[in-house]
């Protein structure tokens, strides 16, 4: 097994002296991009159609979101009517930005170009890749070939959308950055900036993608860190975040790659999306929310999201995604129950004060869950927690021996399926040996 390790090589330590990062806290919500459109629709074995990605763009409008990426207009007839429909149609609101996608090929910007005709607000996504792997054993090109695609990519832009009349912005992304020399990629987000030469007012996107996680956390927050301090016109920059969950953590990437100076946060609604999936914006939103920042958005009816999602997707979400998930707000033993119920007995009693449930970070009302999804019965329940189902839902009090007797029962009956009890058959399981 030994042999097998070695194979694989450690990801090296960053040389950041006086890192600034740990010692920050996030205090604002960043910029949302969002990629739904495009990333996770890439990913699905079944792309979307019009009128899905239709439904898909106007529930990203009502959250709020102010960025969107709907696409590769050059990709496909779907994706450039798309395009078309939503410009033709007058279904983009003003303040918000539609952003595209295109590929390294001069005839897909032309084309990219016609499709956003009369379009008002508009980032033009570029990217390439950088990485040692891909420059060596992909493209077999070497460094100053890899700049010169994309300054030509710039140029190329600037050629086609030289009679844009609205507000048009360049987003580039060193693809596989992760795997990416920091100085190189460095030299390569300078030189497309200094192509684009950003008047002194505008900002030019340089879009980070951890396209691969390939370290653990406080080194990528160190990459961040690095690149803020070190690119050349940083103050017409805005640094984004593009993060996948190869190594399970691209919720703390995303959250230490802002306190290491990012402006700006690319990714999907829920987590299902190409490969390990990209950040999960539910989670990051619902991680401000409970640490007194405002996010934002408007994702209080997650369930009317998750519906649309799973339609759309025909991809079910995780019992156990963070926050949003089925049984997230569920407990099952008797000592967490009994928690539970103890906390919320004394909230009736002290309702100015904070919310301190023990084992749920966020009160599930405030995301349209009710309370009787925390309320499951199964044979590992307590019997505090069985009286409190009869007392919460239809107001009848046990006295200790009722409650001792009717726990028995209903951990009889748990046993005997397999499933969990609903609140109906606890009140008839009540009802049949209770005079």
């Amino acid at each position: 097994m030994w042999s097998e390790i070695k194979k694989y090589v450690s990801f090296p330590k960053i040389n950041l002296k006086n890192r600034v990062w740990p010692d920050k806290e996030i205090t604002k919500a960043p910029i949302w991009a969002s990629v739904d459109l495009r990333d996770w629709n890439q990913a699905l074995i079944k792309p979307m159609n019009l009128q899905e990605k239709l439904k898909l763009f106007n529930l990203l409008v009502e959250v709020g979101f102010k960025q969107i990426e709907i696409g590769f207009p050059s990709a496909s007839k779907t994706e450039f009517e798309f395009t078309r429909y939503l410009i033709e149609n007058d279904l983009i609101p003003d303040d918000v930005t539609i952003q595209v996608l295109i590929q390294t090929r001069e005839h897909l910007i032309e084309k990219t170009a016609e499709s956003l005709k009369w379009a008002k607000n508009v980032i033009v996504h570029i990217y390439n890749s950088t990485s040692v792997d891909q420059r060596e054993l992909v493209f077999k090109k070497s460094k100053k070939e890899i700049i010169d695609i994309a300054v030509n990519w710039v140029k190329w832009v600037q050629k086609y959308f030289s009679d844009f009349t609205w507000n048009l912005q360049l987003q580039y992304s060193p693809e596989s950055f992760t795997g990416t020399e920091l100085e190189f990629a460095k030299e390569i987000c300078d030189s497309v900036v200094s192509q684009w030469n950003p008047k002194k007012w505008e900002k030019v996107i340089i879009n980070i993608p951890g396209t691969v996680e390939n370290s653990t956390v406080n080194i990528f927050a160190d990459m961040i860190e690095w690149m803020h301090t070190n690119l050349k016109q940083r103050k017409n920059i805005i640094l984004s975040l593009h993060n996948h969950n190869d190594r399970w953590t691209w919720i703390a990437a995303t959250e230490l790659g802002l306190l290491a100076w990012a402006d700006r946060v690319e990714w999907t609604l829920l987590w299902n999306w190409e490969r390990t999936w990209n950040t999960d914006i539910l989670t990051m939103w619902l991680n401000l929310f409970t640490q007194w920042i405002d996010p934002e958005l408007d994702f209080s009816n997650v369930d009317k999201i998750k519906e649309i999602i799973e339609e759309i997707t025909q991809i079910k979400t995780s019992k156990r995604h963070p926050y949003v998930g089925e049984l997230v707000h569920t407990a099952f033993s008797w000592s967490h129950q009994d928690a539970i119920k103890k906390w919320m007995d004394w909230q009736k009693n002290n309702p100015e004060q904070k919310w301190r449930v023990p084992y749920l970070p966020i009160d599930p009302k405030d995301i349209w869950k009710s309370y009787e999804a925390i309320i499951q019965i199964n044979s590992q329940s307590g019997k505090w927690w069985t009286a409190y189902v009869l007392d919460a839902f239809y107001w009848i009090k046990l006295t200790r021996e009722e409650q001792i007797k009717m726990w028995k029962l209903v951990q009889e009956k748990n046993d005997s399926i397999d499933r969990l009890l609903k609140n109906e058959e606890i009140y008839e399981i009540y009802k049949n040996n209770f005079n």
